[in-house]
C-alpha cells in the first residue's frame, strides 16, 4: 500500500467543525488545500482524497466531487451511494489497497472527518500532515486529535490573517 498524508485546518482546541460545516471562512486556506490536493500536473495521474460520509455532504453539491481529484467516501453504509467516478468503501484500509493497486493515482489525502483523521494518523503509511492552526477557539464540535509525538513539525508559514482571523501552516513528518 502507498503512504499518505493528512490536509487539515483547526482551532487552538483541535475543533475541525460545528454542525457538520467549516467554523470559519478563510480563502487562503482553501486555496493551498486545492494546491495541496491536486499537485502538479502529473500527467495521467491524478491524487486522491479519502473523506468519511459526513464530510462528502458537508461538500457545497456544486464541488461534489471535488474537480481534479480522484474522489473516495468512506461509509460502513453498504449501500450508500455516490455519482459514477466516486469511490466508496468501508474503511481506510479497503481504500488504500484498492488506490495503491490503480496506475492512474498520484498522491493520497486524507480530508476529514474526525473519525477518519483518528484512524489516519494512528495508521503507519500516514507520513505527513498539512495543518492550518487557526487562532482562537470556535465552539466546535467535532476535532482533530491531538498530534502524536511521532510527528516532528518540519515547516511553519508567516502569520496570515482573513475575515477576523489568523493563522499559519504547518506541516509535520512522521519521525518514527
Amino acid at each position: 500500500m502507498k503512504n499518505f498524508s493528512i490536509v487539515v485546518a483547526f482551532d487552538s482546541s483541535y475543533g475541525i467543525g460545528k454542525n457538520g460545516r467549516l467554523p470559519w471562512r478563510l480563502p487562503g486556506d482553501l486555496r493551498r488545500f486545492k494546491e495541496i490536493t491536486t499537485g502538479e500536473d502529473q500527467g495521467l495521474k491524478k491524487n486522491a482524497v479519502i473523506m468519511g460520509r459526513k464530510t462528502w455532504e458537508s461538500l457545497p453539491e456544486k464541488f461534489r466531487p471535488l474537480p481534479d481529484r480522484v474522489n473516495v467516501v468512506l461509509s460502513r453504509r453498504r449501500d450508500f451511494k455516490v455519482p459514477a467516478g466516486v469511490l466508496c468503501f468501508q474503511n481506510l484500509d479497503e481504500a488504500l489497497t484498492a488506490l495503491s493497486s490503480l496506475n492512474n493515482i498520484g498522491d493520497i489525502f486524507v480530508i476529514g472527518g474526525a473519525e477518519i483523521y483518528a484512524s489516519a494518523m494512528a495508521h503507519p503509511l500516514c507520513q505527513k500532515l498539512y495543518v492550518t492552526h487557526v487562532k482562537g477557539a470556535f465552539d466546535c464540535d467535532a476535532f482533530f486529535p491531538p498530534i502524536s509525538r511521532q510527528f516532528m513539525p518540519i515547516s511553519a508559514s508567516e502569520e496570515y490573517e482573513e475575515g477576523g482571523a489568523s493563522f499559519h501552516f504547518s506541516e509535520y513528518l512522521r519521525s518514527f
